[in-house]
């Protein structure tokens, strides 16, 4: 680590600030250039050790950056990962005031809920599929607290990898008897079709964005606990969304979900 840990809460209190005033920032590593990973991550923990000591419970963790050509583009050879509070949740079918988000985007994703713990290193898609209850449909909402969506990993990471809203619903599917790599999706916005694609999309698996996740909190001697719900990670680009805008994700398979904007 570069950074003091000083310097780490008063990022994580900025960061945060941000995300609860709906307010924007330059990203961080203008003033910190020489931060590295793991500062990174500890800002992210700090927002985390924050928001629990005021109450929130976290309820599930999330995958980012999981397209291989993505990850070659930015210079990196894992995903980005993140956690996910309980006041993120949105009922299926729900509205959520855009006049509390900054620039939020929507992105279709595959969530699993685990049934039993999940340890790296070592872990593997099979071990995933083994270890989960179900997987349901979700559409996670990022809004990036860094103005104009000018950032770089590194600040990604420490502002909770752009972690906002997410819904889930649909039907809960058996992972061992779906093809996750060939389950397509349609995100429909407003009613008209705006983004396709399909699990394979993410690492070739989603459940391979699962799998990195437990390894990487392996090797810091954390685990996947059973009961978590996991976002594997967005099939398709981000679509913008403002108030006044209805999204709808369609999985083959297990259903729709879907979310107003107000």
């Amino acid at each position: 680590m570069k950074l003091a840990q000083e310097v780490i809460e008063q990022l994580a209190i900025r960061l945060e600030n941000c995300e609860l005033q709906a307010q924007d920032t330059p990203k961080i590593t203008d003033d910190h250039p020489d931060m590295d990973w793991d500062d990174a991550y500890a800002v992210q923990n700090e927002i985390k050790r924050r928001k629990i000591a005021r109450g929130a419970r976290i309820v599930g963790l999330k995958a980012g950056l999981t397209s291989h050509a993505k990850m070659k583009q930015m210079g990196v050879e894992t995903p980005v990962f993140g956690f996910l509070a309980d006041y993120f949740s949105v009922a299926d079918g729900g509205e959520i005031d855009t006049g509390k988000l900054i620039h939020p985007k929507v992105e279709p994703e595959i969530a699993f809920v685990t049934k039993a713990p999940l340890r790296g290193p070592g872990c593997h898609i099979g071990a995933v599929l083994a270890a989960t209850d179900f997987v349901i449909p979700a559409i996670e909402i990022i809004d990036s607290r860094y103005r104009d969506f000018k950032f770089d990993l590194k600040s990604v990471v420490a502002d909770n990898c752009s972690s906002s809203r997410f819904v889930v619903g649909g039907r809960m599917g058996e992972a061992a008897g779906l093809d996750l790599r060939t389950t397509g999706i349609v995100l429909e916005k407003n009613g008209e079709p705006v983004a396709f694609g399909a699990g394979a999309a993410v690492l070739g698996h989603p459940a391979a964005a699962v799998a990195m996740l437990a390894n990487m909190l392996g090797e810091k001697g954390e685990e996947i606990p059973a009961g978590t719900l996991i976002l594997s990670g967005g099939i398709t680009e981000a679509v913008a969304v403002q108030a006044g805008d209805a999204i709808t994700l369609r999985a083959q398979g297990l259903g729709s979900v879907s979310v107003r904007f107000r």
